[in-house]
């Protein structure tokens, strides 16, 4: 599902036995690609060390306000609890959360849980008879009444040797419901992405082939924000060599024909489709079957038109389908886009000009120009993540 993949967690562990299972918390969290910053309170330093914990998330485990009070350092709860997308307690020690629940600030946890503008999540770990009382009960209450979300205990073998309902939740029983949460919120939960991407190589005989400089950065971003925000993403790419995002079925093609008869199958069961590779637009009309030997006469290469996809795909489009397609120029660009958007029976193209410094192939920024039927916007240089986000913005508020 991938809904944890780039997520910053706030993990805060209170004193409890159960807290050997938040190294186990951590490791889980970043194999699902979260970054993961521990929060102990005093008391959790009895049940596990923060060597163990920074080690597993690669980053300081905090457990003091100050730091070093010589150097005045000190852990700021404030930009702590504002960096995080989400906050979780694991364990949640009865004590914790009644402190939680009369809004207490005496220690790094607490000050970061009441400065915490993003949804906070705990799981309790008690024996079963702290866990049914009265007061511990009223806590959790009051706790989910104020908008927190409690990852419920389970049943099973306790610490004291009896057994009943109070062992903190399992690890990836955690991890799944925090998934599970993220996924019922995704704006694009059910939706099928498909994505094309990087270039296409046309042979001009075994060792040769006419291509372009695409690197793929572009739509491999795309696939990778439209999977975060829930959607089924396809990518069908061309020879680049990129790490496939998480979460997302990557197709490997090379000429402009394999792009063609991968992409028009799949396009039917797509709800949004972006066209962002950079496909030929001719081939040769012959390729050698053998090396061609080098000649001291002028070499002639007969060349063919490729099969046009983002026009094909226009002229299959249904009612409530979402089609992109892309637009390198190099001049009259925005005219040329406009064209492109009729022609092709697209919903949006969005236009790069080879004119913009830091745009177009191989960089790691781009700036664009999202140009619909109705509307027309202007995105400064930003990093292509950063414009993939963007896109999907558009699309979501304006296309569907």
């Amino acid at each position: 599902m991938g809904m944890l993949e780039g997520k910053r967690i706030l993990l805060g562990i209170c004193g409890s036995i159960a807290a050997y299972k938040s190294a186990f918390i951590v490791r889980e969290f970043i194999k699902k690609g979260a970054e993961v910053q521990v929060i102990l309170t005093p008391s959790a330093l009895r049940f596990v060390t923060p060597l163990t914990l920074a080690t597993l998330s690669k980053r300081p485990a905090l457990s003091e306000l100050v730091a070093d009070e010589e150097r005045g350092v000190w852990n700021n709860h404030v930009d702590l609890g504002n960096g995080a997308d989400l906050m979780l307690i694991a364990p949640a020690s009865a004590h914790t959360l009644a402190k939680m629940a009369r809004g207490e600030a005496d220690n790094l946890l607490l000050t970061t849980y009441l400065s915490a503008p993003c949804p906070v999540f705990f799981a309790p770990a008690m024996d079963l008879d702290m866990h049914a009382h009265p007061a511990n009960t009223e806590n959790i209450e009051l706790l989910e009444k104020r908008g927190n979300i409690q990852i419920p205990a389970e049943s099973g073998e306790l610490a004291s040797g009896l057994s009943g309902t109070g062992r903190m939740a399992e690890p990836e029983h955690i991890a799944g419901f925090l998934e599970n949460y993220f996924a019922e919120k995704a704006p694009l939960r059910g939706k099928r992405v498909l994505i094309t991407a990087g270039p296409t190589y046309e042979a001009i005989d075994p060792v040769r082939f006419i291509g372009n400089h695409s690197s793929g950065k572009m739509g491999f971003a795309l696939a990778a924000v439209f999977a975060k925000a829930g959607a089924e993403v396809t990518l069908i790419a061309g020879p680049v060599s990129r790490d496939t995002p998480r979460g997302v079925e990557r197709i490997n093609v090379t000429s402009a024909a394999e792009m063609f008869d991968a992409t028009l199958p799949r396009f039917e069961k797509a709800d949004i489709a972006l066209l962002s590779a950079a496909v030929a637009d001719y081939r040769p009309s012959a390729p050698a079957e053998t090396k061609m030997k080098k000649k001291d006469a002028v070499l002639q290469i007969d060349l063919e038109p490729t099969k046009d996809i983002l026009k094909t795909l226009g002229g299959m489009k249904r009612d409530g389908q979402v089609l992109v397609g892309f637009a390198l120029e190099t001049e009259n660009a925005e005219a040329n886009a406009r064209g492109k958007l009729e022609a092709k029976n697209c919903d949006l193209i969005v236009l790069n000009s080879l004119q913009d410094e830091g745009a177009g192939f191989g960089h790691d920024t781009n700036k664009v120009t999202l140009i619909g039927h109705n509307k027309k916007m202007v995105l400064g240089l930003k990093s292509k993540e950063e414009t993939a986000g963007d896109i999907l913005d558009h699309i979501l508020t304006e296309l569907l």
